[in-house]
């Protein structure tokens, strides 16, 4: 298998692995959602630093910015883990207060990642494309949340979730399109 093959499986784990906090809500489980929510960040950034060297020649400062914000956004992951661990009451309400702000940084970076994915072409333009409309209802609900317009509508996270559950197995069973369409990383 070669480094490419590897590193599309490994990215594709890893975005499974990044959803694997959805399973850590139980404050009654201190341990294991401490460690889910520690695994889910620490996996936000094993992305985007595995994923960078493809995405940076067909757009070095989006990538960049990609990066740097799944970055602070699996930070911000893995402090909520250590929160969840320790959860007094106040601490809790912290934890909570900085996945509503994980909410917001996600969908940014989500957008940057498609329109990166979607310029390389290194998986198919359909799977960009879905990602891309997914991220852009995500920064309209995010944006007219903000604004108060409406409140939180978790359902909306439904087709970005989806999209990104068909492109970690994409990557898995797949990989990535190197050498087919002539395409060079």
């Amino acid at each position: 298998m070669n480094q490419d093959r590897k590193r599309s499986v490994l990215v594709g784990v890893l975005i499974l692995a990044a959803y694997s906090i959805v399973g850590s809500n139980n404050p009654g489980a201190k341990t294991v959602g401490m460690t889910l929510e520690i695994i889910s960040g620490i996996s936000v950034i094993g992305i985007a630093v595995l994923m960078f060297p493809y995405l940076k020649p067909h757009g070095p400062k989006v990538s960049t910015w990609y990066l740097t914000l799944k970055g602070v956004e699996g930070v911000l992951m893995v402090v909520a883990g250590v929160l969840f661990l320790i959860h007094t009451e106040s601490l809790l309400t912290l934890r909570d207060n900085i996945y509503r702000v994980h909410g917001y940084i996600f969908a940014v970076p989500a957008l940057m990642f498609y329109y990166l994915l979607f310029k390389s072409k290194i998986v198919p333009g359909w799977l960009s494309i879905w990602g891309g409309i997914a991220a852009i209802l995500l920064v309209a609900v995010n944006v007219l949340e903000l604004a108060g317009v409406i409140p939180m509508i978790e359902a909306l996270y439904i087709p970005i979730v989806l999209n990104e559950f068909v492109l970690a197995l994409w990557l898995i069973f797949k990989g990535f399109n190197f050498g087919r369409h002539g395409l060079q990383r």
